[in-house]
């Protein structure tokens, strides 16, 4: 089977996260990415760390399999190569300061007006409109602004995620907003403007405990590692001192945990414990009774009890168990891809299609391609001091 997305062609000037994880998606299953740099440095998230063979371990997660290009789009000849890239383009993407790409007439609107066919998208911190559109965003400044941070976290203070889960809520917005208008063009003819932002993301991941709060009229406590609105779920000591998690989703799996792990059936009916309401309400007592039982079994004894009532458990892992994981090494989850530093080893894309191999081609350098692409474009004489 040929790749879903080969044939499309994506120029993007991105930078960081989010814009660079949406066109590494559309790479992973076809689209030729031509990555915009600026000269020198190019991206600035390839200098946040050095840990993979000298290369910054986000930029590799993000950047494989696509050309990159070193123009300096200010200069008369790098936006002369820039405006020929979009004539041929499908889709473009930037994430550039708020304000910059507009000034630049590079915001999505002037450029499908522009280039009818084309499918362009703005990521922005906030948006445009409002008092917040021209303020700068980073991933945990967002996660704060949103509200995330006073639901995450320890009842005694609240924690970032250890992902930028902003970053990464607006890269997949943006992709599905790019499919979307790439269907849409597919049925119309008609390119598409259109706009994600990381506070807009985020509004959306923040929905439930928005409207839990506005319905309860009271705020959502963090939990540290337990559920904040189910009980029981969470983390749970056993006899060898590990701790397992569990959760329990409904009635049917309360009474099978109470019958078949904990060995007690009247335990399901307790009127403290009989409903997710009543089980929250009493969660201290109720997790005190689940771990002396607990006490008398190791962790894998315990796990094997979940596991024989259907209940869902997981092992707490620390990343280096992770990337041990027989799960991940059984299904061969991981690819070795080439970069300039030499072959890394990284995991496959999350969607599996049958009979079809995802793109996993190198890390490029700043500029590798630029030369090749002007090329292909006809500006070979391009001046240096616009490609370098």
């Amino acid at each position: 089977m040929s790749l879903p997305l080969s044939g499309l062609t994506v120029v993007s000037l991105e930078q960081a996260i989010a814009a660079p994880l949406a066109s590494r998606h559309l790479a992973d299953w076809g689209a030729r990415i031509i990555k915009i740099e600026r000269p020198g440095n190019g991206d600035f998230c390839r200098d946040y760390d050095t840990v993979m063979n000298g290369m910054s371990s986000q930029f590799v997660w993000t950047n494989r399999s696509k050309e990159s290009v070193a123009l300096d789009i200010k200069s008369a000849d790098g936006a002369a190569a820039l405006n020929a890239l979009l004539e041929n383009a499908d889709v473009f993407v930037q994430n550039l300061a708020p304000g910059a790409a507009a000034r630049l007439g590079l915001d999505a609107r002037s450029l499908v007006a522009r280039f009818p066919r084309l499918v362009a998208c703005d990521i922005s911190g906030y948006g445009s409109g409002g008092p917040y559109s021209s303020k700068k965003a980073y991933d945990l400044l967002v996660q704060c602004e949103s509200g995330f941070l006073a639901i995450n976290g320890s009842e005694a203070e609240p924690a970032k995620c250890g992902l930028a889960i902003a970053d990464i809520a607006t890269g997949m917005y943006a992709l599905n907003g790019i499919l979307m208008a790439l269907y849409h063009r597919e049925r119309t003819g008609k390119g598409t403007a259109f706009e994600v932002s990381l506070f807009d993301s985020m509004t959306e991941w923040m929905s439930y405990p928005a409207y839990y709060v506005s319905g309860s009229g009271e705020p959502l406590k963090r939990n540290g590692m337990r559920h904040a609105t189910i009980a029981p779920y969470g983390p749970f000591r056993t006899g060898d001192g590990r701790s397992i998690f569990f959760g329990i989703q409904n009635q049917r799996e309360w009474m099978s945990f109470c019958d078949v792990v904990l060995g007690d059936r009247s335990i399901a009916s307790e009127a403290r414990f009989d409903s997710n309401p009543q089980r929250l309400a009493n969660r201290d007592a109720l997790e005190a009774l689940i771990e002396a039982r607990f006490a008398v079994w190791t962790s894998d004894e315990v796990l094997a009890r979940l596991d024989s009532a259907s209940i869902a458990n997981a092992r707490m892992n620390s990343v280096e168990e992770f990337v041990k994981h027989p799960q991940v090494h059984t299904r061969r989850r991981t690819r070795e891809v080439d970069s300039p530093t030499g072959p890394l080893t990284m995991f496959v894309p999350a969607i599996t299609i049958p009979g079809v191999e995802p793109v996993m081609n190198p890390v490029p350098a700043v500029g590798e391609h630029t030369q090749r692409v002007l090329d292909e474009l006809g500006l070979t004489d391009l001046p240096k001091r616009s490609a370098a």
